[in-house]
């Protein structure tokens, strides 16, 4: 058990699950992500909210790491789901710091005649 807290104390770990965070807040306000792959984050935000869990939270910690399991692995699943460009497109502004913008349209699409 000490050996897992020591692993979460650790700034690394703490800093990638930010990171992933503010991706997908990120892809939540972007147009081009379905309204269904949104709807991972906020089955999760569901669950966190709603009285049943898998594990209650009455117990000490494993209550707590069950709802933080959760909502990380529904992260997760969520930036996979998502459109690899736009993930790309906002991993690369978080990096360069700009500020939130929809990803632009560009070359996403094929301009053909149908005869």
């Amino acid at each position: 058990m000490a050996r897992v807290l020591r692993r979460l104390a650790q700034p690394s770990l703490v800093r990638t699950l930010m990171a992933r965070l503010r991706l997908s807040l990120r892809l939540l306000r972007e147009p081009r992500v379905s309204l269904l792959r949104k709807a991972v984050p906020a089955a999760a935000i569901a669950y966190l909210i709603l009285p049943f869990d898998f594990a209650p939270d009455f117990l000490p910690v494993l209550g707590q790491l069950d709802d933080l399991g959760v909502l990380f692995a529904a992260l997760e699943a969520f930036v996979f789901l998502c459109p690899s460009p736009v993930v790309e497109f906002h991993k690369t502004a978080l990096a360069e710091g700009r500020k939130y913008s929809p990803m632009p349209s560009g070359a996403d699409y094929i301009d053909a005649t149908f005869w």
